[in-house]
């Protein structure tokens, strides 16, 4: 059994893979369990310099793999590069971290009272379509950095640059088997990780429908989960913020690649004096948006992941008033127009679904309380932006939205730093930031009596 991968942007075969059977995952996973005893058993800082390695290792092949990620995913080749350089500083950042993932003494009567944290063991890994080696890396260097193995399964679409940042992590000296990466359908090998006995925890990116079955699955075994999740994230543009760099932000806010981002902030509302002169500026945004061959230094946008995909985006926006549309190859290829839709109700599918696709819905509105409970009116919590001048505005706006990843002035959602997950639908957990290594620990307590 074989995985044929799809360059989305031509339509064509780019590899064939051979399909991870069931037999195969239970000795992928014994071997992980046996890579991590040796992994834990290392000095924490041995295990540092070797994930510093890693990340060496993934910079001195950085062109080679921002153009695979780039014709596996579609994405702008610029945009590949910085995913690249990201999964770089990522296990550059999670190095330091073996050596400061420490525990506490406690002050108690009769003793000493130390707590431990130690790795889990083997932690499942499964990462989404939209940004392969970005996510796997958010995951992966944490989990190692807190003494476990893995074990990755990335989406059957886009498995070609977690192959080589397995291979890359063995160069950089990884015991054997302490990454495996197993290719195949989610709903076979994604569940049958999620169900093995020797899997002590899964992380997951994906949809709220697949969070939803993963949670149910691990709950069986009382299996720890963190979950990010879908979203329909806001932007709320207030009359006095700087309408030219709301405008010009929603081409990587919510046309980056492709629309295909759960970080999208795909419903804009906007101040009602000021609409008309937004919407022009959206308009001559969207009339010089780039679209074309990923592998391109031009291009600013590619094409979606699949077939099934644009169909999915087409079937929501069929109906839907459209302020504007931009343009997109006459060619091979999953193009989808950068589009924004105007008027529509709050109620209506596309303002209320996920899209995944780059499509904008742009709904008015007249008070700062209205806003907040409009863009609340969700079943998803995880990014939003507020753009106005006023400071005190943006305070109280950002603490009125259930949202985990707020920006103001920015559509940026994420920092190396920093912590990322979000509320309600949206997710269970965070990632990123100086304490993820500790949601891949278990604590320990141990008292010791002093006391004659």
């Amino acid at each position: 059994m074989t995985v044929s991968v799809v360059e989305p942007a031509t339509e064509q075969v780019l590899t064939t893979l051979p399909r991870t059977s069931l037999a195969e995952l239970d000795l992928i996973v014994g071997a992980a369990q046996r890579a991590q005893r040796e992994w834990w058993s290392l000095a924490p800082s041995e295990r540092g310099a070797t994930l510093a390695a890693v990340a060496a290792g993934i910079d001195a092949e950085a062109e080679t793999l921002a153009r695979l990620e780039a014709r596996n995913v579609g994405m702008p080749i610029s945009d590949a590069r910085g995913a690249v350089a990201g999964a770089a500083a990522t296990f550059r950042f999670y190095a330091a971290a073996p050596e400061r993932l420490g525990g506490k003494t406690i002050p108690v009567a009769g003793g000493v009272d130390m707590t431990f944290r130690e790795p889990l063991g083997v932690v499942g890994v499964i990462t989404p379509w939209n940004f392969p080696l970005t996510i796997a890396s958010w995951k992966i260097a944490p989990a190692l950095a807190a003494g476990n193995a893995v074990v990755h399964k990335p989406a059957e679409l886009t498995p070609l640059t977690a192959l080589e940042l397995q291979r890359i992590a063995a160069a950089a000296g990884l015991p054997a088997g302490l990454l495996g990466v197993v290719v195949g359908r989610g709903s076979e090998l994604g569940r049958a990780l999620v169900d093995h006995p020797d899997v002590s925890k899964v992380s997951l990116t994906g949809s709220t429908a697949v969070g939803m079955e993963i949670g149910e699955r691990a709950a069986r075994q009382v299996k720890r989960v963190s979950l990010e999740l879908g979203g329909k994230s806001p932007s709320i543009v207030f009359a006095d913020a700087d309408l030219g760099s709301a405008a010009t932000g929603l081409a990587g806010g919510c046309f980056g690649n492709a629309g295909q981002d759960c970080c999208a902030r795909s419903r804009v509302f906007v101040e009602r004096p000021v609409l008309g002169e937004f919407l022009e500026r959206l308009e001559q945004m969207v009339a010089s948006l780039r679209v074309g061959d990923p592998l391109d230094e031009a291009t600013q946008m590619g094409p979606l992941i699949s077939a099934r995909q644009r169909s999915a985006v087409t079937e929501i926006v069929a109906g839907a008033a459209v302020a504007t549309r931009g343009h997109a190859p006459d060619a091979p290829g999953y193009w989808f127009p950068p589009t924004v839709l105007h008027p529509l109700a709050d109620a209506d599918r596309a303002a209320r679904e996920e899209i995944f696709g780059p499509v904008v819905c742009v709904l008015p509105f007249e008070r700062e309380d209205e806003a907040i409970a409009r863009a609340n009116d969700t079943p998803y919590g995880l990014a939003g932006s507020i753009w106005t001048a006023d400071g005190a505005r943006a305070l109280r706006v950002a603490r009125g939205l259930h949202a985990g990843a707020l920006a103001v002035n920015s559509y940026t959602s994420v920092r190396l730093g920093t912590p990322f997950g979000g509320f309600k639908h949206s997710g269970i957990g965070r990632e990123l930031g100086a304490d993820a290594p500790e949601a891949y620990t278990e604590v320990k307590n141990v008292f010791y009596a002093t006391e004659a």
